[in-house]
């Protein structure tokens, strides 16, 4: 078997944001959290760093960002270098649950990464240590959207766990001591476009290396990506960036 990471690389090539997340709906994100030149953004899990190189190019930002995976935060440079922002921004290879900066930030993302806090709740607690007063989080959860039937309820007991709906996302929230003060849910299009794009992606890598030690392993994940994808969480999984407030 491969590894996520393995997985990931193969599935997300060429893919510039890992949510299902469009890029206009990446963009009013920055809208939503009323960016000015020069407010800085810290970007915990950034994966390839897209968010934070459009907002430095388009809003006139600086920003941190801090992945686990080495390649991603070789690319998230290459990007900043291509739009010129590589001056505004740095890149950084580590533990994102560390949150290991000793600064403000007058904004504080993890987008689609809660597990770096051990959850929700404990990733919102752990980026209010570095959010500015008049400072704004982005972040990014799966949640409910409808009930699962009962079957399927028992089947994916493990899954489920920890997993609130929209009404329990906003319990967390105030018990946090913060407000939820805008959302952008993915539509079910941004959820198909992202799973099929991976699923693409996977099945021309196949094509190209047939013979490779990593190709059962990468046709076992993308298998069960799409099953599940498609026979269970289409249909009660839903996902969004919350805009959360002091």
């Amino acid at each position: 078997m491969v590894d996520i990471f393995r997985y990931t690389d193969v599935a997300e090539d060429g893919i510039a944001i890992l949510n299902p997340l469009s890029f206009e709906k990446l963009l009013l994100l920055g809208e939503l959290a009323e960016l000015r030149p020069d407010a800085r953004q810290l970007d915990l899990a950034c994966g390839k760093g897209e968010m934070l190189c459009q907002y430095a190019a388009r809003h006139g930002t600086r920003g941190v960002g801090i992945d686990i995976h080495p390649p991603f935060i070789d690319m998230a440079k290459d990007r900043a270098a291509e739009l010129g922002v590589a001056e505004r921004l740095e890149f950084r290879v580590g533990d994102a649950g560390t949150n290991a900066v000793d600064s403000r930030f007058e904004v504080v993302s993890c987008i689609g990464a809660t597990w770096i806090g051990g959850g929700f709740s404990g990733t919102v607690e752990l980026m209010k240590r570095s959010l500015a007063s008049d400072g704004c989080l982005l972040v990014g959860e799966v949640f409910l959207e409808s009930e699962p039937p009962p079957d399927l309820a028992a089947r994916h007991q493990g899954t489920l766990r920890g997993i609130a709906d929209l009404g329990g996302l906003l319990d967390q929230v105030e018990a946090a001591g913060l407000q939820l003060t805008e959302m952008v849910i993915a539509s079910r299009d941004d959820w198909d476009r992202y799973s099929s794009r991976q699923w693409a992606r996977a099945h021309a890598w196949l094509g190209r290396n047939p013979d490779h030690p990593d190709a059962e392993g990468i046709r076992v994940w993308t298998d069960r990506s799409r099953r599940a994808y498609l026979g269970d969480e289409r249909s009660w999984l839903g996902w969004g960036v919350f805009v959360l407030r002091p």
